[in-house]
C-alpha cells in the first residue's frame, strides 16, 4: 500500500498532531510519502524528513501555498492523490478543511475522526457525540481519512532516517479566497491539545473575573486550560480554550472539570483523558459519572486548598 499524510504547520514548526497521524499511518504496512504545502518551509522539511518510516517528503513550496489555503491546496492534493490508496490527516480544523475538498475532487468518500484501523478496509469511528462506537468498511480505491489524535500515540523520533526529499512544481493559483490575517492566542501554557495536564472551568465559575482563579492554579500545576461551550459562551473564556463536541477533543494524563456539570458535548472531548478529577457543588452532577475522583464543594474554597496542598 501506498500511504500519503498531510502535515499540518507554520512554515517554521509543526503541529505535534502530525506524529499521531504518522502512527496511524504505520498501521497500513505500507510504504508512507507525506505532502508539506508552504513557503520557506526548509526547517519543517528537514523535520519531516527524519520521520522513521517516511520514503520520501513531497514539497510544495511556493508564495501561493504560503498559507496552506483549501483552494489550491486541495486541488494539488487531488492531483498527486492518483498515486497512493490512503490519504490521512489529523482531525484538526486544518484537515478537517482541506481532505474533505481533495475526497470531492478526487470522486471517493471521507471517513473522519478515525480512533482505530482494524485492517485496510475497516475502521473505528465514534458517533453521537462519542456515545457510541461504529466500526465501518470502506472499500473505495482510494480511503481518505481524518484520525482522531487522542486514538493513536504520538510516533517516537529515529535519530539516523533521512527520508528523500521531491519539490513538485506544480503551482495551482487561488483564484477563490485571500488570506487576510489571523490572530493567535500567545501563551506561556503548554498547548491544549498536547497538555499532560489540563485543567478546565465551567458555567459554575460564575465570571471572567473568577476564571483567572482557575488561570493561577493551571499556572501552578503546569497545565493548560480549557473550558466549557457554557463558560466560552458566557465570555469567561475565549473560544480556543473550548473542549468538547464543538471544541477541541484531548486526552491527557489528568484532566481537572471545575465547575463543569457533564453535558454530552463536553465529555466527547475529554472522557478519553487517563484520570478525570471533577470538582462541582452539585453531588449529582453527570460529570461524576464519568469522573475518576470527584471533589463535592465550594469549588472558591476548594482550589485554594488544592493549590496549596499540590504547591507544597
Amino acid at each position: 500500500m501506498k500511504i500519503l499524510i498531510i502535515a499540518e504547520h507554520d512554515n517554521d514548526t509543526l503541529k505535534s498532531a502530525n506524529l499521531h497521524t504518522l502512527t496511524a499511518a504505520h498501521e497500513f504496512n505500507g510504504e508512507i510519502d507525506v505532502f508539506i504545502a508552504g513557503f520557506n518551509c526548509d526547517r519543517v522539511i528537514q523535520e519531516v524528513a527524519t520521520w522513521p518510516g517516511v520514503e520520501r517528503v513531497r514539497v510544495a513550496n511556493a508564495k501561493e501555498y504560503q498559507h496552506q489555503l483549501p483552494e489550491n491546496t486541495a486541488p494539488l492534493i487531488a492531483d498527486i492523490g492518483h498515486e497512493y490508496d490512503v490519504i490521512l490527516c489529523h482531525a484538526t480544523t486544518f484537515g478537517k478543511n482541506i481532505l474533505p475538498r481533495a475526497a470531492a475532487l478526487l470522486d471517493t468518500c471521507m471517513l473522519s475522526e478515525v480512533i482505530k484501523i482494524i485492517d485496510k478496509d475497516t475502521f473505528v469511528r465514534p458517533i453521537y457525540a462519542g456515545n457510541a462506537l461504529a466500526t465501518v468498511t470502506n472499500q473505495s480505491t482510494i480511503k481518505i481519512l481524518t484520525i482522531r489524535t487522542t486514538g493513536f500515540p504520538s510516533a517516537q523520533m529515529s535519530e539516523h532516517h533521512q527520508a528523500k526529499i521531491e519539490h513538485i512544481t506544480n503551482i495551482i493559483p487561488n483564484e477563490l479566497s485571500e488570506f487576510v490575517d489571523h490572530t493567535l492566542t500567545v501563551s506561556e501554557r503548554p498547548e491544549l491539545t498536547s497538555a499532560r495536564i489540563v485543567v478546565s472551568g465551567g458555567r459554575g465559575l460564575k465570571s471572567a473575573e473568577n476564571f483567572k482563579t482557575l488561570e493561577a492554579f493551571a499556572d501552578s500545576i503546569g497545565a493548560a486550560i480549557g473550558a466549557s461551550r457554557a463558560a466560552v459562551d458566557a465570555g469567561f473564556a475565549p473560544n480556543d480554550y473550548q473542549v468538547g463536541q464543538t471544541g477541541k477533543i484531548v486526552a491527557p494524563d489528568l484532566y481537572i472539570a471545575v465547575g463543569i456539570s457533564g453535558a454530552i458535548q463536553h465529555l466527547a472531548g475529554m472522557k478519553d483523558s487517563k484520570v478525570i478529577v471533577a470538582i462541582n457543588s452539585d453531588p449529582d452532577a453527570p460529570i461524576f459519572q464519568a469522573a475518576d475522583y470527584g471533589l463535592v464543594g465550594d469549588l472558591f474554597k476548594i482550589l485554594p486548598e488544592l493549590k496549596t496542598e499540590l504547591s507544597g
